[in-house]
């Protein structure tokens, strides 16, 4: 049977075992883009931060001093799968009881903007056999694997039961409104962790962004692994259910004076309106949501204000 868990304590679990991955050095061109790995001193200043995005301006620095060289810290590499025997890929006929795969664009798409490289595998049917092959060829290419199945059709039971034949797998079910059923651990011989998804695109998505994003960021060594938070002013009433922590997808303004505004958007199901959110609006599990004009926390995703 599916334990609960908290929000709070399946994050840490996660981050347990999302390690920095370790450092090499690169030729300064190459490293365009990564993350510095140690501090770089000139006598005793520091000159280059660890944990710094190396950018022009830190490679012409680095150049300036003679260095031709730049210890980084690599890219995760996050292998998404979605499993599906009525998954139809994008531009190609769909038929009934069928439909577009819409999750490993997503999530693949969301791993790269979170600072990874990210490969997309494609469909796969619902075959124990294949499944677990297609897994064991992608663990020599990952440093995280991510999938989505669907729970009303029986892929999410048969990706389960692969895993688990693989390495050590929790099955969970965290207090997050609108979610479902997650699986996470680590397998293979070198120990690569693994996260499923419920195949409904929002949730994934909201999984997404409060589980891998910070699995990813981790695995980077930077500072900043979770998204900036800021206190904002609520334009309309939020409720919320007693027990679950609640994700309101919203967009952002300022008002008159400066401060900032958040709306919760009125279609919270609809994928249709995910390209409009601007930020999530917490709800605590403890609470039954805001008031009109009352100051919430809310999580940004697109820097607007």
């Amino acid at each position: 049977m599916d334990s609960q868990i908290s929000v709070k304590n399946m994050l840490a679990e996660l981050l347990a075992i999302s390690h920095p991955l370790t450092s090499f050095d690169m030729p300064l061109l190459d490293a365009h883009g990564a993350t510095l790995a140690e501090d770089i001193f000139v006598g005793d200043q520091v000159v280059l931060h660890r944990g710094a995005r190396i950018r022009s301006p830190q490679i012409g620095l680095a150049a300036s001093l003679g260095i031709s060289r730049l210890p980084t810290q690599p890219h995760p590499r996050v292998v998404v799968i979605s499993a599906g025997d009525d998954l139809v890929e994008p531009g190609q006929a769909i038929g009934e009881d069928e439909e577009f795969e819409t999750n490993s664009w997503m999530l693949a798409t969301a791993a790269r903007e979170a600072g990874a490289v990210a490969y997309r595998v494609h469909t796969i049917p619902e075959n124990h056999e294949q499944l677990r092959a297609v897994i064991e060829d992608q663990l020599v290419r990952a440093d995280l694997i991510v999938i989505s199945g669907e729970s009303h059709d029986g892929s999410f039971e048969l990706i389960e039961e692969v895993l688990r034949e693989l390495g050590d797998i929790e099955s969970v079910i965290p207090n997050l409104q609108g979610s479902a059923r997650h699986c996470y651990g680590i397998i293979g011989d070198d120990g690569i962790p693994v996260i499923t998804l419920p195949g409904e695109s929002m949730s994934a998505f909201i999984s997404f962004e409060i589980f891998i994003r910070p699995m990813i960021r981790s695995m980077l060594g930077v500072k900043n692994v979770f998204r900036s938070t800021v206190k904002a002013e609520v334009t309309k009433d939020i409720e919320s259910p007693i027990g679950l922590t609640s994700l309101v997808r919203a967009t952002l303004a300022t008002s008159k004076e400066g401060e900032p505004l958040v709306t919760p958007i009125a279609e919270q199901d609809d994928l249709l309106t995910l390209s409009q959110a601007g930020a999530f609006i917490t709800v605590a599990a403890d609470s039954p949501g805001y008031l009109k004009g009352e100051k919430a926390e809310i999580i940004i995703l697109d820097r607007t204000i």
